[in-house]
């Protein structure tokens, strides 16, 4: 049986990328994806600065940013009246915005990235079962189309979302914490006129949040209510005529290409590292999409986890395993991921619905913040220069 460097559980966007790292490092490292065609909806939309970084390092970012819009600013606004403006010049010095790319685009351009340079890297309808660690591998069991496969790996990265089978295969629990909120989200044919500025619209009703996309599209996050007010079913005319009653802007239904809702939920595993194995991503923390940051932070897991796992293979072979490899990557991805949830849910508890008295406090408080010399330190928490 051939030991592979490494096997990475999972071919979303943040396995894939670390594949392609390692492989660039010289790594013998394949992906398993249980999923067997190329995803078909946008979700994960923006790509802050410190992950165009690690397109670039790849030699990706051309690619990348081909079809991209680029957010340089997003604009705070309540009913009429414009709060304040988070302008991302500052936030990186080569890349002075936020890239609007559908998370389907972005996918294509790593996978084609990892075809490049390893065709057999990523291996397709491989539904991961089970694992065993042993002194210098692990030995990973699978499911494919021609029945059971099984191969050995130095190291196993569990990068298979929130549901993942690689963290219940470890035993690792989880601390979640569910948020009343309740959002829905559509793809709209864009005639707000606001180009490639994001709008955030604070509402007394709840924020809408306004995010351009390639090809003249803009999608709108609307919040919905609590659990315990259930929303309407989520149709294109639902989300529509949301947006439209509290911006005031008409947005066309007939012209939607995808509808979703969600909740909000931050769930941390308690390790993500159990001996040679490792949790990236969703994987090891799922905090609220509102601000954007699951998908970047799993990059940056990755990102700090290839230099650790790189120095680990070189020392003989990886067949000897420090049990302090891992540690510092832990901690500090630990730390990361807790800053990016309670950013996630600051950023939700501004978006709720308020009186009267309260709306007009939050205003004039972000007005303040959003009018000073403080706002370029704002811009740089949201273009995730922290991470």
């Amino acid at each position: 049986m051939r030991t592979h460097d490494v096997l990475i559980v999972g071919g979303g966007p943040v396995g894939v990328m670390l594949a392609v790292a390692l492989a660039d490092r010289g790594l013998d490292a394949v992906v398993w994806e249980a999923r067997v065609d190329d995803p078909e909806h946008s979700r994960a939309l923006g790509v802050h600065p410190p992950s165009i970084d690690l397109f670039d390092r790849l030699g990706l970012a051309d690619d990348l940013l081909a079809d991209a819009v680029r957010i340089r600013r997003g604009i705070a606004r309540s009913g009429t009246r414009t709060m304040g403006v988070v302008p991302f010049d500052r936030a990186s010095s080569r890349w002075p915005f936020v890239a609007a790319v559908p998370q389907d685009r972005t996918e294509s351009v790593l996978r084609t990235g990892l075809a490049r340079r390893r065709e057999d890297a990523l291996r397709r309808g491989v539904r991961f079962v089970g694992l065993e660690q042993r002194d210098e591998d692990v030995v990973v069991q699978g499911v494919g189309d021609e029945g059971p496969v099984v191969v050995a790996a130095r190291f196993v990265v569990g990068a298979d979302g929130t549901r993942s089978a690689v963290r219940a295969a470890l035993g690792v629990d989880t601390r979640a914490r569910d948020l009343p909120d309740r959002y829905v989200m559509g793809d709209f044919a864009d005639t707000t006129g606001h180009g490639s500025d994001a709008v955030i619209h604070l509402e007394r009703t709840g924020v809408v949040e306004s995010f351009p996309l390639p090809l003249g599209r803009r999608r709108f996050v609307v919040h919905a209510g609590s659990e315990r007010r259930p929303t309407a079913p989520v149709t294109a005319d639902v989300v529509a005529r949301l947006v439209s009653d509290r911006t005031g802007s008409p947005v066309d239904a007939t012209t939607s290409t995808m509808t979703s809702a969600f909740g909000v939920r931050r769930r941390l595993a308690t390790r993500t590292v159990v001996g040679r194995v490792v949790l990236i991503g969703d994987a090891a923390h799922e905090i609220s999409p509102i601000g954007g940051q699951g998908m970047n932070l799993g990059w940056l897991d990755g990102h700090a986890l290839e230099t650790e796992i790189a120095v680990a293979v070189k020392r003989r072979g990886g067949r000897v395993l420090d049990p302090t490899t891992f540690a510092r990557f832990e901690a500090g991805r630990a730390r990361a991921a807790v800053r990016a949830a309670r950013q996630a849910e600051w950023n939700t508890a501004l978006g709720r619905p308020v009186g009267g008295g309260t709306a007009r406090a939050r205003d004039l408080a972000l007005r303040a913040v959003l009018r000073a010399p403080s706002r370029h330190v704002l811009a740089s928490v949201y273009a995730m220069r922290w991470a």
